[in-house]
This record gives C-alpha cells, sequence and structure tokens, in this order.
C-alpha cells in the first residue's frame, strides 16, 4: 500500500501530469500494481511550478480582459503602464510612444508649477491666477517681451526636440550647443528618449556613475526613478486640472486647504 501511494503521488507531482500529457493519461490508464513497480524504478523528483505574474491593470477588480481593461497593444513594459488606454491611442507604437514623451513632458512642467503655485502664493499671498496682473508683482520686462521670448527660446528648443524624435542622438552634437566646447553634458547618457541622464540632468548621479569622466547609468535604480516620476507626473496634472476648476470659482489651493 505505501509503494502503491508513493507512485501515486510522485506521477500526479510530475511536470507530465501538470501540463496534463499522454504521459499522465498512461499513468492513470495503468493498474495500480503496474504503477508501484514503474514509481519504484523512476527516481523521485520535485517539480515546482510558478505562477507568472498577473499583469496590473487600472480596474484590478474587474476580471474580465477586452480593450478596456487589457488592451492588447499595451504589454506593461513602459513605466506605470496599467492598461489603461479606453480610446485606443497607443494602438500605433509610433503613437504610443509620441504620447508617452509628451505625457512625460506635461507631467514635468506639472509638478513644476505645483511647487510654485503653493510657494509663490505662501511667499507673496497673491493668488496664482492674478499674480500676473497684479500692481506689486514683480515684472521687470512687459507682457510682449515675455511672450517673445517665450515664442523664441522655447520654439527653438520644441523644434531641436521635434526633430531627435523622429532622428534620435541627431541634436547631440558640437553645432547643436555652441556655448559648450563639448556636447557631451547634453548627450542622451541613458540611451533612451525622454532620459537623457548625464552629468548635466543626473547631477546628483541619481540614475547613475561617472567613471573616468564618463557617466555610466545604472538600469536598475533608472527604472525605479522612472516609475516613481511619472506616478507623481500624473498626480501633479490631475492636481493642476483641480486648480483650473477651482481658480474660475475664485478659490485657490490653500484656500481650500484653509490657509
Amino acid at each position: 500500500m505505501a509503494a502503491t501511494s508513493t507512485a501515486v503521488i510522485n506521477g500526479l507531482g510530475s511536470s507530465a501530469f501538470l501540463s496534463g500529457g499522454k504521459r499522465s493519461q498512461t499513468l492513470l490508464s495503468v493498474p495500480i500494481g503496474a504503477r508501484a513497480g514503474t514509481a519504484a524504478a523512476a527516481p523521485r523528483r520535485l517539480v515546482v511550478a510558478a505562477a507568472a505574474a498577473p499583469k496590473k491593470s487600472w480596474l484590478p477588480g474587474v476580471k474580465a480582459g477586452g480593450s478596456l481593461v487589457d488592451p492588447e497593444w499595451l504589454d506593461g513594459s513602459l513605466p506605470g503602464d496599467y492598461g489603461f488606454d479606453p480610446l485606443g491611442l497607443g494602438k500605433d507604437p509610433a503613437f504610443l510612444k509620441w504620447y508617452r514623451e509628451a505625457e512625460l513632458i506635461h507631467g514635468r512642467w506639472a509638478m513644476a508649477a505645483v511647487v510654485g503655485i503653493f510657494v509663490g502664493q505662501a511667499w507673496s499671498g497673491i493668488p496664482w491666477f492674478e499674480a500676473g496682473a497684479d500692481p506689486g508683482a514683480i515684472a521687470p520686462f512687459s507682457f510682449g517681451s515675455l511672450l517673445g521670448t517665450q515664442l523664441i527660446l522655447m520654439g527653438w528648443v520644441e523644434s531641436k526636440r521635434w526633430v531627435d524624435f523622429f532622428n534620435p542622438e541627431s541634436q547631440s552634437v558640437e553645432w547643436a550647443t555652441p556655448w559648450s566646447k563639448t556636447a557631451e553634458n547634453f548627450a542622451n547618457a541613458t540611451g533612451e528618449q525622454g532620459y537623457p541622464g548625464g552629468k548635466f540632468f543626473d547631477p546628483l548621479k541619481l540614475a547613475g556613475t561617472i567613471q573616468d569622466g564618463v557617466y555610466i547609468p545604472d538600469k536598475e535604480k533608472l527604472e525605479r526613478l522612472k516609475l516613481a516620476e511619472i506616478k507623481h507626473a500624473r498626480l501633479a496634472m490631475l492636481a493642476m486640472l483641480i486648480f483650473y476648476f477651482e481658480a474660475g470659482q475664485g478659490k485657490t489651493p490653500l484656500g481650500a486647504l484653509g490657509l
């Protein structure tokens, strides 16, 4: 009886049985006595079946698949990818890459804006949506000068970003940074668009190290920082949307908090 039990356990623990192969079907069809003899001759093996990690979803309570919850064009490789694309904007890989870069840029501006709104009002007491029109505002230049400078400088930067998107690293050349003797600090040291790194963009060496004057990215740290950044960027964009609604009612973020 002990030999029979051992044979059955070994048979159920085999990879063939777990996968539903022919060997498991044959094992179940052979008489118990024959199974005992077969199992006694075969060495014992412990098979551990590791289940694949479930893909994270933006609707964890919904088990059904489909394009709404689990779109097939999103494979989870992007930082912060939880399958949210109800409009199907990322079906085209080229557009998906463009939208991700746009999300990064808008998110970074939103994070800077949220901090500026809180600090600016706490320092001056002027609501952020009235700061430019306040008589006591520090404005050494006119609105026209500000607009012209913005269009020229941002137009120059954005045009180079546009070219670099379609022709990666084409702007990391000497003539692209005429004020510097070398374009090394402005090169894409991480090898990934949207995450330049390098001596200039990662001076604290949060995602890399400098060895013999060369910036070496740390892929593990970079992946963690990319996920943290996109999460904070999305929160900041939502915060800015709330600030806009509050401004339409004449309220400020600090006022809404009772400060």
